[in-house]
């Protein structure tokens, strides 16, 4: 016969063998492992691999030189309007989604309801004036401003050739490379101003600064039929 003395020695040895507690239910789920130093030094090490591979913030780009040609420093892109709305509070104004390929469109105000109907202004291929520092105009933020040509009562956009891709800043035969001032300093210079007393449209009806025609990789930008009008 089995005594208790024996079997309660039989049991000691089980649980030892399971290394169980005196008395410890074996189907009870076991206490998690204590974390070994090693392991949480790796975790360690693995953080500071993470944090030394997350991408480096982008730098402000270069201001553009101080000789640096004015005209070259605005910044003209070749857009799409791709929604447009009248503005709730001002009965001159459309407000437009404009795709300037940067992945967001651009919402712009423009004061052109006089002159374009919400469908010819829909799909409408145009130059917009890309670093101008953000407006409210009556409550709506507008993000830069399209590029018009006009004469007495007629206006027309400033259109790019149908083979100049979106986002494809205009340059100009003769003149350095474009290097854009950033918003607030066309904005405190007055450096659109500034370029507009010497943008027309010539006899081909291009748009000009002072003799250099508005060109992108697919040819010269031009309005319809406007002759020596004012660009703005």
């Amino acid at each position: 016969k089995i005594t208790m003395d024996k079997l309660d020695a039989m049991i000691s040895s089980l649980e030892a063998s399971l290394n169980l507690a005196p008395g410890e239910d074996p189907t009870a789920a076991p206490p998690p492992a204590p974390a070994k130093k090693q392991a949480d030094g790796g975790k360690k090490k693995e953080k500071k691999e993470k944090k030394a591979k997350a991408p480096a913030k982008s730098k402000k780009a270069a201001a553009p030189p101080a000789d640096h040609p004015i005209i070259c420093q605005i910044e003209f892109k070749v857009g799409v309007i791709t929604k447009v709305w009248p503005h709730e509070g001002a009965d001159k104004l459309w407000c437009e989604e404009i795709d300037v390929g940067e992945g967001e469109p651009r919402q712009i105000c423009s004061g052109l309801r006089p002159y374009y109907t919400e469908e010819q202004m829909l799909g409408h291929r145009l130059l917009v004036v890309a670093n101008l520092k953000a407006k409210n105009l009556k409550g709506f933020k507008s993000h830069g401003m399209v590029l018009c040509a006009s004469q007495g009562e007629k206006v027309q956009f400033i259109e790019p050739p149908e083979g100049a891709p979106l986002g494809e800043v205009v340059r100009y035969e003769g003149l350095p490379e474009i290097i854009p001032a950033s918003g607030a300093q066309v904005d405190k210079k007055k450096m659109f101003q500034a370029v507009a007393e010497k943008m027309v449209t010539n006899d081909k009806f291009e748009g000009t600064y002072d003799g250099h025609v508005f060109m992108t990789s697919a040819g010269p930008c031009k309005c319809i039929d406007i002759a020596g009008g004012e660009m703005h």
